[in-house]
């Protein structure tokens, strides 16, 4: 059978692709767990907290064909943002005889106890690239989420240095979006301190819904008459909910508001002139390593002596939470690069990772930079 690792954007071809996608893991899945008995393959877990944010269902897809192209049996599972329903589904991954455990996960709270369940009865548990909060899981594997908070604020800085600015951070129940707001704020807090920015908005999406970033930033431009001069938004899919309600006022391309994932609709409004920046992870490199990382502990190979990358971190480092202090998590991070409409072509088109014709599309033909 062949994959396709696809970008997702919007519309009815999005809800068609999402659909055949979600079959075709349901089928794979079955068939994981039905060649489970007897079969001595490596079986590996995936369990996604949701399918809504555009980049899961590509990475499922992915390491759907990784398994394939590696005889590895891989079973995928999707939460739909329910943290009850993820552990059940953790929980039930253990009991199909997984060798080891991806999580994606939706509360990073809540998952530490399927983590923990997991780990004593001997299945590793791998917390991508959202932390699962416990010093029982095998390995960490992210980008620097705190370089992303500080690109943000730097490239929002880069047009607007002064005045009234919002602060839209992502769901409170994922780790990472402390961090990023941990690194938001190392940027803007010498700023603030010399009276160059005041924030007036300090809101949190939650679930990451651009419906609810929409709603959110309504209710700021209402109760600030319009008056403010820059977002700091934690993701393109906040932003770009934001971004209506701006449009709505005539403010979208003149209040900068950053982003985050490179998203084709994240690049496309880039280049027509709304969405400032976002940052750019390149979620290529995350799968593969990813399973590369799951093979290895389903082997029981030393994970530290084969990728010397990896460095030991205290969790009250990761979440800000001092009651972690002492646990250690073993951690690897990727780089992330800042992307603006100076670069997003060099970074982002030519690598591959969005396709030129969509993020172009509705720029003409004459003002496109040459086709890679």
């Amino acid at each position: 059978m062949v994959y396709t690792y696809i970008l997702f954007s919007g519309g009815p071809m999005k809800r068609i692709l999402l659909s055949a996608l979600i079959l075709l893991i349901a089928v794979t899945g079955l068939f994981a767990q039905g060649q489970g008995q007897g079969d001595d393959r490596i079986v590996i877990g995936v369990s996604f907290s949701d399918f809504a944010t555009e980049r899961w269902p590509n990475e499922a897809a992915l390491f759907t064909k990784l398994g394939q192209e590696n005889g590895v049996q891989v079973i995928v599972q999707v939460a739909n943002q329910d943290p009850k329903l993820q552990n059940d589904q953790i929980e039930n991954m253990v009991l199909q005889g997984a060798d080891v455990i991806v999580v994606i996960a939706q509360d990073g709270d809540a998952a530490a106890t399927a983590a923990e369940a997991a780990a004593r009865e001997g299945v590793p548990v791998i917390a991508y690239d959202r932390l699962v909060k416990t010093d029982k899981i095998a390995a960490y594997l992210s980008f620097d989420n705190v370089e992303v908070g500080r690109a943000q604020a730097r490239g929002v800085l880069k047009v607007k240095d002064r005045g009234r600015f919002v602060l839209l951070g992502g769901s409170p129940t994922d780790n990472n979006a402390i961090l990023f707001r941990k690194g938001q704020m190392e940027v803007l807090q010498p700023y603030i301190d010399k009276g160059q920015i005041e924030i007036v908005a300090d809101q949190w999406v939650e679930n990451w819904d651009p419906a609810n970033a929409l709603k959110i930033m309504e209710n700021i431009l209402t109760a600030t008459d319009n008056k403010i001069d820059a977002v700091v938004a934690s993701n393109d899919g906040t932003a770009l909910g934001a971004l209506q309600a701006l449009k709505a006022q005539g403010l979208a391309g003149k209040v900068p508001i950053s982003g985050q994932d490179a998203t084709l609709a994240g690049c496309k409004s880039i280049v027509e002139g709304e969405l400032t920046m976002t940052v750019f992870k390149d979620i290529r490199k995350l799968t593969p390593l990813a399973f590369e990382l799951a093979l290895a502990l389903a082997k029981g190979e030393d994970i530290r002596q084969k990728y010397p990358e990896i460095k030991d971190y205290d969790l009250a480092d990761l979440t800000l939470d001092e009651s972690f202090r002492g646990k250690k998590v073993p951690c690897y991070f990727l780089p992330v690069v800042e992307v603006d409409k100076t670069n997003v072509y060099e970074e982002v088109i030519k690598s591959g990772f969005q396709p030129y014709d969509e993020v172009y599309r509705d720029i003409p033909e004459d003002q496109r930079p040459p086709r890679p």
